[in-house]
């Protein structure tokens, strides 16, 4: 039997990027399935004195709106299609043109417009409120994952990668965080210094 992993991600975020190619490396190695749901550093930031994702125009409204668009219309599949269009398209740009990552998704390319009303703002909220309500709190960010296993559900943020673990070393990352998450108890674990993504490499898609 197949574990569920139901990943949360603002689909802005380069980190929360690599943590979902290496979802796809581990189901290439244990017997799991992917879900995709949206969250937003938007509204996690909200009410905030500081602005730590430099965005005071909201652009990181657009494409949360777009893919709470897709994920409402057409379901998670489909969302993740898009998500892995949104970063593989386009002029190589952080993220890709919207318009072209829906075709190349095989999504109606007026869904763009999603992204300049605020129509799709409470699906927006209510995903990301309920990603956040499984972990608990407000001191986490994007990625949430939550790990169905049987009866267990394990739940954690991150693990925030620079590089796309691949093949077994996917798997025992896999298997060492739900190790640690799963263990009553635990809170946190944190690595070295954080190191600007790589997300050029062959293993990305």
């Amino acid at each position: 039997m197949s574990d569920i992993a139901d990943f949360w991600f603002d689909p802005s975020c380069p980190y929360t990027w690599l943590t979902s190619r290496w979802l796809l490396e581990v189901r290439q190695v244990r017997p799991i399935e992917v879900r995709w749901h949206v969250m937003s550093l938007s509204v996690l930031n909200e009410g905030r004195d500081d602005d730590p994702e430099g965005d005071p125009e909201g652009y990181l409204w657009i494409p949360v709106r777009v893919c709470a668009a897709v994920q409402e219309r057409y379901g998670q599949e489909a969302l993740g299609r898009l998500y892995t269009a949104m970063w593989t398209t386009g002029d190589g740009d952080w993220i890709g043109d919207l318009r072209t990552a829906l075709a190349t998704a095989d999504l109606p390319v007026e869904l763009a417009e999603a992204g300049l009303s605020g129509d799709h703002d409470d699906a927006v909220r209510a995903s990301h409120a309920e990603g956040m309500a499984l972990i608990g709190g407000d001191h986490v960010g994007t990625p949430i994952v939550a790990v169905t296993r049987g009866d267990e559900r394990v739940v954690f943020f991150g693990p925030v990668v620079s590089r796309v673990p691949t093949g077994e070393q996917a798997g025992l990352l896999w298997d060492g965080t739900l190790l640690v998450a799963g263990t009553p108890g635990f809170h946190e674990l944190k690595g070295g210094p954080h190191r600007e993504p790589e997300l050029d490499g062959p293993h990305l898609p």
